[in-house]
């Protein structure tokens, strides 16, 4: 059995790679300027609950990241000076996004990178996105599994979280000299 310091000492060396690569991206990010793209079987609007649910092969774009999921929830900040009757549900632009979470097979991908999990929450105001259920994130051959996955894309850290029966587990491959252009 290895020791949880090597863990986290691997952890320490290999994490920040992920979410370095995560932050750098603007994915359902505070500054982001890219429209998002939203596909999904049906929608359904609740403009009381200020929820906006995606299902059936839900899916949304922006830029060059896509989040796949079965449901994805989008959950729009309650603004109690606004009337309610603005307009329809899920079509006001004023509404400024809270929080997404996305629940059945989740996958995050931006090219070579992916996280996938069985739900994930992405908190709009903190930057934080936390994967559970079955957690991985991979970039090439590099992998690191966990219960849950907890990303602060402002902070460019992370944590990978297992259960008490369960460590944290995580593959990483050399880098191929040739591709780094060392000899």
């Amino acid at each position: 059995m290895i020791d949880k310091k090597i863990y986290i000492l691997i952890l320490s060396f290999v994490f920040p790679v992920f979410i370095q690569a995560y932050a750098a991206n603007d994915f359902m990010k505070n500054n982001s300027n890219e429209p998002m793209e939203i596909t999904s079987d049906r929608m359904e609007a609740f403009n009381e609950k200020k929820l906006v649910v995606f299902s059936g092969n839900a899916k949304v774009i922006q830029g060059n990241s896509i989040l796949k999921s079965d449901k994805i929830l989008l959950y729009y900040k309650k603004d109690s000076e606004k009337n309610d009757k603005a307009g329809p549900a899920g079509t006001d632009p004023t509404g400024e996004l809270d929080k997404v979470e996305a629940k059945g097979n989740v996958s995050l991908i931006q090219g070579e990178r992916t996280a996938s999990g069985d739900e994930a929450v992405f908190f709009r105001e903190s930057s934080k996105v936390i994967l559970t259920g079955n957690a991985v994130l991979k970039e090439g051959k590099n992998i690191i599994r966990g219960d849950r996955v907890i990303v602060f894309l402002d902070e460019n850290r992370g944590v990978v979280e297992s259960d008490s029966e369960k460590q944290v587990k995580a593959i990483i491959y050399p880098q191929d000299k040739n591709k780094t252009g060392i000899k």
